[in-house]
């Protein structure tokens, strides 16, 4: 019995002095979380990088496997300017664990704020394989090919990541701006054909010779312009017209348009100018702000330009609005724009709609005073495609249901081919 009774009061003061351990153990770990809220606090809010380093350290000292506190000291030293303190702790924590995205997110960072890009690159592989799903550490290996201006690794990782996410909106701009920047030249031809359902009238023709030189900078245009049209089986009125457009880039995420045209023949305005600038901004965003400018033999026509742009997976939606003045009268006129694209910048579905006569649609450039007041609306749609790599193809059809006079309309029905060989 005394026997039973020895091992009855054993137990007891085992289980009395685990719980006793226990509750140190628990109380130590309010303790310590209190003290890594108070560091945190005076981190982000006070900015008393000191007090917080000391309450880090402490926290070390009590707990040395709370990662949360080396992660909270390399950010103190990165903020202070320590780096090689910071760098050593930031190891630390993904040495230990590398399921803290922070200190790998941290350590990036600091590497592409002292442009140590080999650095970076290797500590973002390393995040990409402890991370394969998180998106956000391929975006920054895009960002070091970029900053470090290394076109053909940042073209070979677009191209990987197309393919890994192709309906990544970040992924398919950046694939689309970079591949503007590849040195090509093309070559080509636009046809135009316009019907009308009013008797007597029509049909348009309007034809187009261009060259286009694309840089790294941008694109330089050339372009004739012919336009002739047709009433009662006759050519009533034809006419040249010569263009000059550019798109350069102004900074890694902008870039603008500018353009000119002239003709001396009535069937096109005497003088078109433009000029729009364009920011790509996070998420797959753009937006453009701009003015074009109409000279005629009678009058002119300023108006400003606004559009919005988002890249949706492999869509594509734009929103336009021009604004064209006439004396103390404003001319609204809106265009929205979709495109699905395929796997190139050349291969997509377009669909276009809109209310207004455009200072950007050239085959009714030359109506521009007569259509200016009245109303229009306008659904069309087309395909684009890349045949190999010289052979660009496109044909688009646009039905208007056009006012020519106040209380008369008519139905309008264009073709529009595109041919284009690049080399």
């Amino acid at each position: 019995m005394k026997h039973k009774n020895h091992i009855k009061i054993l137990f007891i003061l085992s289980l009395l002095l685990g719980i006793t351990n226990n509750n140190v153990v628990w109380c130590q770990k309010i303790d310590v979380d209190s003290l890594l809220n108070v560091a945190i606090k005076e981190v982000n809010k006070d900015k008393n990088y000191e007090s917080a380093l000391k309450k880090t350290q402490l926290g070390i000292k009590l707990a040395p496997d709370y990662l949360d506190f080396h992660l909270l000291a390399g950010r103190i030293y990165q903020l202070t300017s320590v780096k090689d303190s910071a760098r050593y702790y930031y190891n630390h924590v993904i040495a230990k664990n590398p399921v803290y995205e922070d200190a790998f997110t941290y350590l990036i960072n600091m590497d592409i704020e002292e442009k140590n890009y080999t650095d970076a690159e290797i500590v973002v592989d390393k995040a990409i394989t402890a991370h394969p799903g998180k998106k956000d550490f391929r975006y920054k290996k895009l960002s070091i090919y970029e900053l470090q201006g290394d076109k053909k690794k940042s073209q070979a990782y677009l191209k990987e990541m197309q393919t890994l996410y192709p309906k990544d909106s970040e992924f398919k701009l950046h694939y689309f701006i970079e591949d503007t920047k590849n040195d090509s030249d093309r070559i080509g031809i636009n046809y135009n054909f316009t019907t009308f359902d009013r008797s007597g009238y029509g049909p348009w023709h309007f034809g187009s010779l261009q060259y286009i030189a694309q840089r790294n900078w941008g694109s330089a245009i050339g372009r004739i312009n012919y336009s002739n049209r047709y009433a009662n089986g006759q050519s009533m009125v034809d006419g040249i017209q010569y263009e000059a457009e550019s798109y350069f880039f102004t900074s890694k995420n902008s870039y603008s348009y500018a353009g000119v045209g002239y003709s001396s023949d009535p069937v096109f305005p005497k003088l078109r100018l433009g000029y729009s600038f364009f920011h790509n901004f996070k998420k797959g965003w753009e937006g453009d702000l701009g003015i074009r400018y109409i000279d005629t033999d009678d009058t002119n026509f300023p108006s400003a330009v606004i559009g919005v742009g988002k890249y949706l997976g492999s869509y594509w939606l734009n929103l336009r609005s021009y604004f064209m003045f006439d004396n103390s009268t404003v001319y609204p006129v809106f265009t929205l724009t979709s495109r699905y694209y395929f796997n190139t910048r050349f291969d997509y579905l377009s669909l276009i709609a809109g209310y207004g006569t455009s200072p950007d649609e050239r085959t009714t450039l030359g109506q521009i005073e007569q259509r200016l007041s009245l109303d229009s609306f306008r659904i069309g749609g087309g395909y684009n495609h890349i045949f190999g790599e010289h052979y660009i193809t496109g044909l688009q059809i646009s039905v208007n249901n056009q006012e020519y006079t106040p209380g008369s309309k008519q139905i309008e029905t264009e073709i529009a081919l595109m041919f284009q060989y690049q080399f």
